[in-house]
């Protein structure tokens, strides 16, 4: 039933406990179809009724956090994806798979993108498909200089 409700709903309320303040809840709109809601956080007083925080600030999401997946096309910039390849490809002219999955982390954290085994197979699919690196008859890849992003 929640489920239903939260489908046909206008717009669906957040109401959680401060992190810092258990005496304070935050109300957010988790799902909203057309007019802005400004959240707001309130406390319940002596009287057991509701108090609303007129000072309360509500903490700013950090960088990199619920970003959603991570998108090679979007994430990394053409001039970090040239100079990452161009410092893999110095070392040898072409790679197998493991190998490459290897220097491609190394390369890429040396222009401040760290690659973890998902980001690393997302990126080689991205490099294929952009045709920057190539594996012709299943063989090693090799790197294609004049691509064009």
């Amino acid at each position: 039933i929640g489920t239903e409700l939260s489908n046909k709903a206008e717009t669906v309320l957040q109401v959680e406990k401060d992190e810092n303040n258990p005496d304070i809840s935050k109300v957010k709109a988790a799902h909203i179809r057309a007019v802005d809601f400004e959240p707001f956080a309130f406390r319940i007083n002596g009287e057991a009724l509701p108090e609303l925080l007129d000072g309360y600030r509500f903490k700013e999401k950090e960088p990199g956090k619920g970003r959603g997946k991570f998108d090679p096309n979007k994430d990394i910039s053409e001039q970090q994806h040239r100079i990452a390849l161009e410092a893999a490809f110095t070392l040898k002219d072409e790679y197998g798979y493991k190998e490459l999955a290897g220097v491609l982390r190394d390369a890429y954290a040396s222009v401040g993108v760290i690659l973890g085994g998902n980001r690393v197979t997302d990126l080689i699919t991205l490099l294929k498909n952009k045709r920057m690196i190539v594996q012709e008859n299943g063989r090693k890849y090799t790197f294609k200089p004049d691509f064009h992003y």
